[in-house]
């Protein structure tokens, strides 16, 4: 079974770009390999990795629910087609992009359908990368059955804190088992203590990984010692005994 770390934060916080930093740390430690799962419908996960994405979970969930039983194909094995034909093949890691929450109709065979084959898909894959959204929609409707670490970014504000608490609320009521799970504070040298929830560390504020998002580069143009990118090293050793699968295939 894929080890999942699940990166959830409120729009701004820095998630994308820790999940994207993280991915690149494992590849650089021959961890495993990897599956990336984009499930912030914002999409911006391949953008920060500098992958092309050929379609959405979304719209093959779209597809699938129009489909017609007697076109050729039944809707388990049209959903499966789909779903492979859109994991984008990158260097060092696979990505599979969520796309667009459901809108108002009924969408509850179709994501029966998502969880049972992401979960398949997860067990080809060493460990899952998990960019989620504030509400983490996906894990509550379980589409994975499971999170070894889950890490909630937030910035060292009075917002920032208050939406770590709520998230943190929301991890107790989820429907899945998650394992650990604590705060990564953003932009920050200091921790801020909250009583109940792990600290998991701090990443400073750096303005050349400020510069990499401005200027549309990819988390890959930064330079390996960067402060931010180390911290985040740091972060997964103390943390996450990812080295274990060094022997892995990638």
């Amino acid at each position: 079974m894929a080890i999942t770390i699940a990166i959830s934060g409120k729009g701004g916080s820095g998630k994308t770009t820790l999940s994207a930093m993280i991915i690149r740390a494992m590849i650089e430690q021959s961890a495993g390999s990897i599956l990336a799962v984009d499930a912030d419908p914002n999409s911006c996960l391949a953008l920060t990795m500098g992958v092309e994405v050929e379609g959405t979970i979304a719209e093959i969930r779209e597809q699938s629910r129009n489909k017609k039983d007697n076109d050729g194909m039944d809707r388990s094995r049209f959903f499966e087609y789909g779903i492979q034909s859109i994991v984008a093949e990158a260097n060092g890691f696979d990505l599979l992009t969520m796309g667009h929450p459901e809108g108002p109709s009924c969408y509850c065979a179709a994501n029966n359908l998502l969880r049972q084959y992401v979960d398949g898909l997860s067990n080809s894959y060493d460990f899952v990368i998990l960019d989620n959204e504030a509400g983490m929609e996906h894990l509550s409707r379980r589409t994975t059955n499971h999170v070894d670490l889950l890490c909630i970014v937030a910035e060292p504000t009075v917002i920032g804190e208050v939406t770590a608490k709520r998230i943190a609320q929301l991890v107790s009521n989820l429907p899945i088992e998650v394992k650990q799970s604590g705060v990564i504070w953003n932009r920050a040298d200091n921790a801020i203590d909250l009583d109940g929830l792990k600290e998991l560390g701090c990443i400073p504020y750096d303005q050349d990984l400020y510069d990499t998002s401005r200027q549309s580069k990819t988390i890959f143009d930064l330079d390996k010692d960067n402060p931010a990118f180390m911290a985040v090293k740091e972060i997964l050793a103390k943390n996450l005994n990812y080295k274990r699968k060094s022997n892995a295939s990638t």
